[in-house]
């Protein structure tokens, strides 16, 4: 299934399949939006424009914000916060470990 997200760092709303966590562009957390992906498409470009702005201020995102709750469930969530001493929110902690991931990674040279 798609659902909308909003990536802050980005200032960009993504239809992802799935309830996605973590930004495809920057790795940074993402907010999961209510908003459907119908009624997003039926906006027009300054609706658009104007629900873009809301979701960058703090206040409003929580408004539009979806929260879903049955990761919690799965055993990749309960192994994930086995490890989390220091009690992150698991769209932070999964950012981290991406990140640090892609900095440890090194493209191979071809000669």
């Amino acid at each position: 299934m798609m659902y909308m997200h909003f990536c802050k760092p980005c200032h960009r709303i993504f239809m992802l399949n799935g309830h996605k966590m973590i930004c495809p562009k920057c790795s940074n957390p993402l907010t999961e939006l209510q908003i459907s992906y119908l009624d997003y498409v039926e906006m027009d470009m300054e609706e658009r424009e104007a629900f873009k702005r809301a979701c960058d201020d703090e206040n409003q995102l929580g408004k539009f914000k979806a929260t879903y709750r049955m990761y919690k469930y799965s055993k990749w969530y309960k192994e994930l916060q086995a490890q989390n001493e220091a009690n992150l929110p698991v769209t932070t902690l999964l950012a981290a470990m991406v990140q640090q991931t892609a900095s440890n990674y090194t493209v191979p040279h071809t000669h």
